[in-house]
């Protein structure tokens, strides 16, 4: 059974930095494509970033590019987010999700429903 669960949240003010974390736990770590969606309330979830298994391939959403960098260590089957000048508009619940079917490709899909596992997510609360 595979299991995430995330870290890191909190509440700051605009402009400040906050990283979270996402540790898998379960089964092969390495083969799953990363993702960190976002959820504001009254609004559909949506992702902010994701990394491919062989960490070659990211996407950002236009929203966070440039700010925001995830990354991952296998080694500690941890994958990261590092938000950078934060926006009262970054304000949501962010999820950590694993995608299983993409490997081996580097594919890395925008789709929550192409997610299977999910972690329960961490609360990040920009005041202006």
């Amino acid at each position: 059974q595979v299991q995430l669960v995330e870290s890191g949240g909190g509440l700051l003010q605009t402009g400040g930095s906050l990283r979270l974390s996402c540790a898998v736990s379960g089964r092969t770590f390495s083969r799953f494509t990363m993702g960190w969606f976002r959820q504001a309330p009254g609004k559909e979830r949506e992702i902010v970033a994701g990394l491919s298994w062989s960490g070659s391939s990211t996407y950002y959403a236009d929203s966070v590019k440039d700010r925001f960098t995830i990354s991952r260590d296998n080694a500690k089957n941890t994958v990261y987010l590092q938000m950078n000048s934060l926006k009262p508009g970054d304000t949501a619940v962010y999820y950590c999700a694993a995608d299983q079917m993409s490997y081996p490709f580097q594919r890395i899909s925008r789709v929550t429903s192409e997610y299977a596992y999910w972690g329960q997510g961490t609360q990040v609360t920009v005041s202006s």
